[in-house]
């Protein structure tokens, strides 16, 4: 007998259902012969060497099975919110990887876990201090007058910042789901923070839980995020190989720091609510930032079904950055799905190397 909904006949027999049964059962007896053969997942799929550090902070280089061809390193700038071995989380899952393998110079700039002693760390300290001492360090190591920096995320919003206070020293800049306009109808978590008292926040927790941080990115997609890949899970529990994987993603998903409070109070209040890079207002140090004084070539990468940094909320760099040298690179995918999908591999690496290059010569 058929089932109906309000469009219709449904075509689900109790055939059907009998049989869509019995087949989960399989998975998940598989299953449990699967998951006592998992290994405990690890990160990283390239090696790589610290060469600067300034307290928790750490510069790492990334080694490929090639002696990098390109004369100017390439800096990438991730997130606080999350860890950074996103951009390496598996040899079929690197962008790491696929620059490298394109002959680019990498290195990676890890922010660590904050504590207690770094409640009191402002937006100078991240972006004047650890990122332009690793741009400073790269900068005397290759005797050179300026390098190559990739921003992801916040640390895009960053990496703009850094650019437009020391424009002498970035040659070319790359962002990649980066939010500009924080204002854009379609950005939920905005419209959640925009009347949120950052002030009694911090002023009440100190530096911010990662838990409360990850509750608020999860809830901004309920049913996919805390029911549906749960429900796939069964899907994959016989194949060892895939079940790592999902392992792998949730424990970067789960593997969240704490944030410096002082510098989430700066952020929610500058660029959250205050929209500072498109209104004015962004101060960092004493120092106003204003994107018009940009001059190096800009890169920017978008992913048209991103839930954190809508299309929009991205593109709108073209109209305030100074520079004449400006380019959009829109991604098919989600905002993880620019890191780890197949596409991605294809498509990102080559394009960021394919862009530094005619910018090379």
């Amino acid at each position: 007998m058929n089932g109906y909904d309000a469009y219709g006949p449904l075509n689900i027999s109790a055939e059907s259902l009998a049989n869509e049964a019995m087949q989960a059962q399989g998975k998940l007896r598989a299953g449990l012969d699967t998951l006592r053969e998992v290994d405990d997942v690890e990160y990283g799929a390239t090696a790589k060497e610290e060469v600067w550090r300034d307290g928790k902070v750490v510069l790492y280089r990334f080694r490929g099975e090639q002696t990098p061809t390109a004369r100017v390193p390439l800096l990438i700038a991730y997130a606080l919110v999350n860890r950074p071995y996103m951009v390496d989380l598996q040899a079929d899952k690197s962008i790491v990887r696929g620059l490298l393998e394109r002959g680019e110079d990498v290195y990676v700039l890890d922010w660590g876990y904050p504590d207690r002693s770094d409640r009191y760390l402002e937006l100078d300290d991240y972006i004047q201090r650890f990122l332009g001492g690793a741009v400073d360090h790269l900068r005397s190591a290759y005797r050179l007058d300026s390098i190559n920096l990739l921003g992801i995320c916040q640390g895009g919003a960053f990496s703009l910042c850094y650019a437009a206070l020391n424009p002498a020293k970035v040659r070319n800049l790359i962002t990649m789901v980066t939010p500009v306009d924080f204002h854009t109808p379609d950005n939920m978590l905005s419209n959640w923070v925009r009347e949120l008292d950052a002030d009694l926040f911090v002023d009440t927790l100190g530096n911010v839980p990662a838990d409360v941080m990850n509750w608020c990115y999860l809830t901004l997609k309920p049913w996919r995020l805390f029911v549906q890949k749960y429900v796939g899970l069964v899907d994959i529990l016989d194949n060892k190989q895939a079940l790592e994987d999902f392992l792998r993603m949730e424990k970067w998903i789960f593997d969240s720091p704490d944030q410096a409070g002082e510098a989430f109070r700066q952020f929610i209040k500058q660029f959250y609510q205050g929209n500072g890079f498109v209104k004015g207002g962004i101060d960092i140090g004493g120092r106003p930032v204003d994107l018009r004084h940009i001059v190096a070539p800009v890169l920017n990468i978008y992913a048209e079904q991103d839930h954190l940094v809508p299309p929009d909320a991205s593109r709108a760099l073209a109209k305030l950055v100074g520079t004449t040298d400006y380019s959009e690179l829109s991604f098919r995918g989600g905002h993880i799905g620019i890191y780890v999908s197949s596409r991605a591999q294809r498509e990102v690496p080559q394009s960021i190397h394919d862009w530094l290059t005619r910018r090379s010569r």
